[in-house]
Order: C-alpha cells, then structure tokens, then sequence
C-alpha cells in the first residue's frame, strides 16, 4: 500500500558551535565503537563532563552546553551504565539502533509519467505539471512577493544538490551544513544529498525562477541543506541534535522537517532510553525556536489519529515490530514538540490524502502532499508532487514512471507524503518572514491566511487505509475553522502576502 513518509530517525552548529566542542583521549578498545547521547538534569553541560566520559571509557564528540546534551563515543560495553552512576546524568544511550528508514510509496504498475505541458506565460517549463503551486495560489503569489533573499530557509533532510539548475541560484553555502555523526561539517561534498529526499523538499520551497523545471513556493528566498540523514535515509539523534543547535546558533528563521524522530513512532516516557532522546532532542528544538526559528513538520503517513493513540504497532521499525498500548503520554518528535506547526497533506481535490496523519490540536495547517489512490485528476494524473532530484540519482533512487527531464537537461521526480505536505507551508512561511514578521507572528498568520476546508461528510472513503497503528478508522472532528484534518485549512500563498 502506498505510505511515503518521510519518517526520520532519531536514530539517526559554524564557529559558534565548535568552539564548544570537547575531544577527550581515546579509550583501549574492547568492542565495537558506538555513539551516545548523553543527558544532564541540567540543561548546561557540567565543566568536568569530558573527565568523566573519559573515565567511564569515552570521548566526548560534541558538547551542547547550553541544551545539556553530549555526544560521546565510546567502545567499551559498560560505557552507559558507568555514565549514568554520576547523578547529574538523567540519560546515557546508544543511537546506533535509534535509525528509521525513509519509506517510499509503492509504484503501481500501471502508472505513467505525466507530460509536460505548455507552459504559462511567466512560469518554468514544467510549470503546467505544478498543479500543487495553483491549488495553494502560489503563481499568483510570486507575481506579487517572491520572497526576501535576505530570508533563509533550512531544510533538515538528507541534504541538497547544490549543482541542481533550479537551486542553484539560492543555495545558502555559509549557512548549509552536515551533521552526520554530530559534529558540524560545512564543506559542500559532506551535505550534498545522496538520496534525493531532500533535494525534493527544498526544489517545492524555493527552486527559482529561470526558465527551467519548476519554480518554488518562495522562488527569492535562500536554501540552506543542513544535513541530518545519510545516502540510505537514516536518521540519528546525534544529528537531528546538531542540526537545531545549528538552526539556532545561525538564527534561521524558518526550518523544514519532513521526517521522524526515532524507530519509535512515539516515544514514551517511562521508557529511559525513548526519554532520553525525546528530552534531547526537545531540548534541540527548543534552543532552535528560542533563537528565532519557526519549526515546520510533517504530520506523519500512518492515517493515525495522533491526539488519541492508543496502539503502536509499527516500532521499532529497525528491527521487530511489537505491538504496545500508548497514550498521550507518549509523543512524536518533532510533531508533538510545542511551538512546532504540524502540516497534513491534501491532493488535488481538496482533501485529506488517505495516508496522512491527522489529530484535533495537533494539526496547525494543510498543504498538497498528493494523492495517488483517491485524488487522481487531469491536472494530477499520478497525484503526485514534481519537484528537483538529483541528476545523478534519478534512476537510482526515482522509480521510471516518476522520472522527468527537462529540455535544459535538469531532473525532476515525482513523489507523495506529507513530506512534500510540509515544505509548501514552510515556503509560505518564508513569504511571511519576508515581510518582516517573526517567528511567532508567522505562526499565527500562517493559520490566519489559510483556506478553511470543513470535515468530509463521507469518511467511508478512508476505508480502505485505516491507520496503520492499530487499524483504527480515521475519524474527522471540529467545525470548517478548526478540524482535526485540516486544522485551520489549507495554506494559500496568495492570501499570505496580500492580508
């Protein structure tokens, strides 16, 4: 069954960044090094953590005094447990087992590539095929407010391709940066993508406009690939961590987060180890939010109604799934954090897309993130999103039927999710920023400008896709100004730059 998601892993920033770094000496080696988080009660790092880390076997790989939070490396099995005998410590784990896949929608074997059209006067040469852009008023839009170069957008994800024609022109290098293994690497070769996720996200938020492929939500607004999973879609806490800490030590204003957090799709709190990576990267994503940055994620692909879990049957998704009850005290990462605007996904005809999350309260907002079972149109005939790959990936990674070429030669590949969901509202976003607004004033006018759509009157249309945890049947709540679907509505671009 299809499910594009983007689920992130938490099992898996400059100058300012680095001069926190702490290196200890390297330990005999008894086993297989492993990277830990380690948590302080304190949200400050103590000044003799490095000591000892070390004598419990260690290294310090990065320290995030002011989250309290270390990376440290360590080879030696009692590592942990000898870490967490000082009381400070409320944590100590290993994230290598704390990685999640991306999962792709399955391609259906009578599925055919759309053509591309003639396009309209002022667009891109594959405009006509962008039928997300003129559902959100996008055209429109740019032709008022294409969005401040001075606005910076980053995308979290598996990194972008700078050399891409249509993202080229605004790749932000001083502020675009790996995190793989939690410390900050900023030179290009290290958070160019090697999977092609991201490259997708960032072409919806801000390809320019050239003549060439697509154009973007906010087309003048700079990019920045900050680099949180690796060439096979894993995520890890250690990187998600870097990654906001960079966010906020480089004052972004808007970031893009079309993924999960952790195998566990909720992370529990009675669990130490889940804890310990639910309060790490919490605390992340509190630091980024706390230095201007408005924080922008994906839902979710499980049809699960996340303000009333009940069961998660799906993790951990990197080994053997167990079924368990849930309740609101476990949470997703980043969607349940606060302050975080959770986007679902809409296709062509206006509704919710069948795979998309949803839940009262937690939706803030909807964008097109496709449809290819339900919301087939002319104008969608695969109902997926188009949007940049890259060219060295495009038969690697994107399956034939969604493969296209611009005349120029650029790449393009067509996907669905609420990943591609939550990139047209951080592009709107950005149009927000660009007129002078912060983070919170963004937020709130976000919502204020989007497009109320009121519950379905036939549900029985999701039938077919219950939610994957569990199996519940999807269920829609609240009144056309604030339902659990769709929250305050679509986003509209066009309204966003003009009330």
């Amino acid at each position: 069954m299809p499910r594009t998601l983007i689920r992130l892993a938490t099992t898996a920033a400059g100058a300012m960044l680095l001069a926190g770094l702490l290196v200890a000496a390297p330990v005999s080696a008894t086993g297989t090094a492993q990277t830990y988080v380690v948590v302080y009660a304190s949200s400050s790092v103590p000044s003799d953590a490095a000591r000892k880390i070390t004598a419990a076997g260690g290294s310090v790989v990065a320290s995030y005094g002011a989250i309290g939070v270390v990376i440290a490396s360590s080879d030696q099995t009692a590592f942990g447990s000898k870490v967490k005998s000082d009381r400070r410590v409320v944590g100590a784990v290993a994230s290598a087992r704390f990685a999640t896949q991306f999962v792709d929608d399955a391609q259906t074997t009578d599925e055919v590539a759309p053509e591309a059209g003639t396009p309209a006067p002022g667009s891109d040469s594959l405009s006509g095929l962008q039928w997300d852009m003129d559902q959100i008023q996008a055209p429109q839009a740019r032709a008022i407010n294409g969005g401040s170069p001075s606005v910076v957008v980053g995308d979290i994800d598996t990194g972008l391709d700078y050399t891409h024609p249509d993202l080229a022109p605004n790749v932000d290098f001083a502020n675009s940066v790996s995190c793989l293994g939690g410390v900050p690497d900023q030179s290009p070769a290290a958070w160019n993508d090697q999977n092609g996720h991201g490259t997708h996200t960032a072409g919806t938020i801000a390809a320019a406009r050239n003549g060439i492929g697509i154009v973007g939500v906010a087309p003048n607004v700079k990019i920045a690939g900050i680099r949180a999973g690796n060439a096979d879609g894993f995520f890890f806490p250690e990187a998600v961590i870097c990654a906001f800490m960079w966010v906020g030590d480089h004052h972004i204003a808007i970031t893009n987060n079309s993924y999960f957090a952790d195998p566990w799709l909720f992370n529990c709190k009675n669990d130490p180890e889940q804890r310990a990576i639910w309060t790490a990267e919490r605390r992340a994503i509190n630091y980024a939010q706390r230095n201007g940055d408005l924080v922008v994620a994906a839902i979710g692909n499980q049809a699960d109604d996340l303000a009333h879990p009940t069961i998660d049957a799906t993790s951990p998704d990197d080994t053997t799934p167990v079924t368990r009850e849930i309740t609101n005290a476990c949470a997703v990462v980043p969607s349940e954090v606060s302050g975080v605007v959770n986007v679902s996904a809409t296709g062509n005809k206006g509704f919710k897309s069948f795979y998309s999350s949803y839940g009262i309260g937690v939706t803030n907002v909807a964008a097109p993130g496709g449809d290819s079972i339900l919301q087939l149109t002319p104008a969608a005939p695969n109902g997926r999103v188009l949007s940049s790959w890259p060219a060295s990936l495009l038969t690697v990674t994107c399956l034939p039927a969604r493969r296209l070429v611009d005349a120029s030669g650029a790449t393009y590949c067509y996907q669905q999710g609420t990943s591609m969901a939550a990139p047209h509202a951080a592009g709107v976003a950005a149009l927000l920023a660009s007129r002078g607004l912060n983070s919170r004033a963004i937020a709130a006018k976000l919502g204020a400008t989007s497009d109320s759509i009121a519950c379905p009157t036939d549900l029985s249309i999701y039938d077919f896709f219950p939610a994957v945890d569990g199996g519940a049947p999807q269920t829609c709540t609240g009144g056309p100004a604030f339902n659990s679907f769709y929250g305050q509505g679509q986003v509209n671009a066009l309204s966003a730059v003009t009330r």
